[in-house]
């Protein structure tokens, strides 16, 4: 599907900003201003970007902890998704989700999930309570190649397919699972096809194509959204850094592969459509430098930013009016403790 220049301009400026986003996450964390782990998707920009475009601004977004981008895509402020990396209290999640569990529930999106497979058990109850309330939205959830051999993944796509959910299961296929190639982990390496089993539909594209990125998803919403049915879309595409900041990625692939797949590099693809539309270099250019200059002004911000209250750890913990299910269970219950305290030392 075409997109028209003025936007594929907008989406190209969003893929920069991601790409620089990402590289400087990964020279904050190594500099360790970010903890936890951090999962970067330089090299994805083209997939996140044009399915994130075919969302309606009322859609909901569910993902797994490789979400930056996601979260930069659904138009969450950079200053925020930084902070959060940084831990801090303006982040996006107040600093309790980290990297792997952005969360922005005022623009649809509702993580950002570390556990594997965790988020499609969540989408799939998310989708459920659309068709409840008689709401015409759709649930978009990514999930990674190495989620599919995991017992929610046939869970939550059997449950989508009986009751005829309106969710697009988008399974970004980066080639491996951690450090696993999908070949040595799948019987059936075109892992859309699994969506034969379910009665329902599956797609696979070329996820560096922002076009065929954006077409595939918008056609498939646009079924969940009017027809209430649950689809597959597979995204083909590559990680340039490790599974995680932590992993070099090189045991498991050489260098002349990454090279090899960065000479059809999705930013390059974009711009040579820009340039062929009349777009000059140095419009593209001024675009780079908007996003270094954002990205520059997120880490100052998220610097800046104040750390939350220790106190407030345990707020949030349970929803208002479930105090009667769960009032047997004090803090420290098995000694008999009501409040939350915390020996010497902790944030020193």
């Amino acid at each position: 599907m075409a997109i028209e220049i003025d936007t594929l301009r907008d989406l190209y400026e969003q893929m920069v900003l991601i790409r620089v986003f990402e590289t400087e996450s990964e020279r904050q964390y190594k500099a360790a201003r970010i903890g936890g782990y951090c999962h970067l998707s330089s090299g994805q920009e083209a997939a996140t970007v044009g399915v994130v475009h075919a969302l309606e601004a009322d859609d909901l977004l569910v993902t797994g902890y490789r979400c930056h981008g996601f979260a930069l895509a659904r138009g969450v402020d950079p200053d925020a998704v930084m902070a959060e990396l940084f831990g801090r209290r303006d982040g996006c999640s107040h600093g309790r989700g980290g990297s792997m569990h952005l969360l922005d529930v005022s623009r649809g999106f509702y993580g950002g999930w570390g556990i594997v497979a965790g988020q499609l058990p969540v989408a799939t109850g998310l989708a459920l309570g659309l068709v409840r309330q008689g709401k015409p939205q759709a649930v978009l959830c990514e999930l990674g190649d190495g989620a599919i051999n995991m017992g929610a993944w046939h869970e939550s796509l059997n449950l989508a397919a009986v009751w005829d959910l309106p969710v697009v299961f988008m399974v970004v296929n980066n080639g491996f699972g951690m450090g696993t190639a999908v070949d040595r982990a799948s019987a059936i390496e075109e892992l859309y096809k699994r969506a034969d089993s379910y009665g329902i539909r599956g797609e696979r594209i070329d996820g560096d194509d922002i076009e065929a990125s954006y077409g595939a998803a918008a056609e498939l919403l646009a079924e969940a959204r009017d027809q209430r049915r649950p689809s597959v879309l597979e995204v083909m595409t590559y990680r340039y850094r490790g599974h995680s900041v932590a992993d070099a990625g090189l045991a498991y692939r050489t260098k002349d592969d990454v090279a090899r797949h960065m000479e059809h590099d999705p930013l390059l693809r974009v711009r040579a459509l820009l340039r062929d539309a009349g777009i000059s270099e140095t419009e593209l250019d001024e675009v780079d430098a908007r996003a270094d200059a954002r990205v520059a002004g997120a880490v100052a911000a998220a610097d800046a930013s104040p750390l939350p209250d220790v106190d407030g750890l345990a707020a949030g913990m349970y929803a208002a009016g479930s105090d009667v299910q769960f009032e047997r269970m004090m803090p420290g219950s098995p000694f008999g403790e009501e409040e939350l305290v915390f020996a010497g030392g902790l944030g020193t």
